[in-house]
């Protein structure tokens, strides 16, 4: 699963994109990113910090254009999310959002066929040609 990072204030933020097949959606997760394995160090061009365990999570759906996108809160911790990461992940959502509306308006679903162009740039799934 593709993820982006983004540093704000000394702490470390990861969003990252994957396909739930069982709600014909995308997902676009956001949550505080930890420490890559130490043994990582010495691999060259290794990533210093990992996507943590996702705290909010946008579903959008790319098959029925009826069903809105939402947001779900994870976790029994509270987060304090910056307006710079809560802005940048939004961001990341509103993107998904377009592409997946625009996939659907471009090429309808034909039935057992997926469309061809809802994939987020470079992340590959069930509904770019890639997958």
């Amino acid at each position: 699963m593709p993820a982006e990072l983004r540093e704000h204030a000394g702490r470390h933020y990861a969003v990252q994109f994957h396909y739930a097949l069982p709600d014909d959606a995308w997902c676009v997760e956001l949550s505080e990113a930890v420490r890559a394995p130490e043994a990582w160090a010495d691999v060259p061009g290794a990533a210093t910090h990992l996507p943590g365990p996702a705290f909010l999570v946008a579903v959008i759906p790319d098959e029925d254009p009826d069903l809105e996108p939402t947001v779900h809160f994870h976790g029994d911790d509270e987060h304090v999310i910056p307006y710079a990461i809560m802005r940048w992940f939004m961001e990341n959502v509103a993107e998904e959002v377009e592409r997946c509306r625009a996939a659907l308006e471009a090429a309808p679903l034909v039935q057992g066929a997926w469309p061809t162009t809802c994939a987020p740039s470079g992340r590959p799934g069930p509904c770019s040609s890639t997958s």
